[in-house]
């Protein structure tokens, strides 16, 4: 059983982007050596927004990334900085990850809209544009 992390974040002014950029950069760096993490992705959407899907060999290791180094330090940021964010999170027997259009549907089925401080309309009721899937990279341990 794999457990698979998915976001999706909508930067709401291109002001917002080299800062979002350089917390991307030390998040990642951060996942691929983090305990637990078994391999993920990353997708640039239109409209500044970016999808991330990240398999974990529990919910917990998942979540020891996700309260610890820079992952923690960038949480409180992205309040204002995003004016669209959501989260899914499941559990999986296939040790691939699943396509983008799978997470897309998953989102839209059994996500749920993060707390940012300038929402779009769309943001509540996860109404977003499907993903384009040409402009990804794989995330592979350290």
């Amino acid at each position: 059983m794999m457990f698979v992390s998915l976001t999706r974040l909508r930067i709401r002014s291109p002001r917002f982007l080299p800062f979002f950029f350089v917390s991307l950069l030390s998040t990642l760096r951060q996942v691929q050596r983090s305990r637990g993490f078994r391999r993920g992705a990353v997708l640039a959407d239109r409209h500044w927004a970016f999808w991330t899907l990240t398999a974990w060999n529990d919910a917990e290791s998942m979540r020891e990334y996700m309260t610890t180094g820079p992952h923690k330090k960038v949480m409180p940021r992205l309040l204002n900085w995003c004016d669209e964010a959501s989260v899914a999170h499941w559990t999986q027997p296939e040790e691939e990850l699943p396509s983008w259009l799978e997470a897309d549907r998953r989102m839209r089925e059994s996500g749920r809209a993060s707390k940012v401080r300038h929402p779009t309309s769309n943001h509540s009721s996860l109404t977003y544009e499907a993903p384009r899937t040409t402009r990804t990279k794989a995330i592979r341990p350290a």
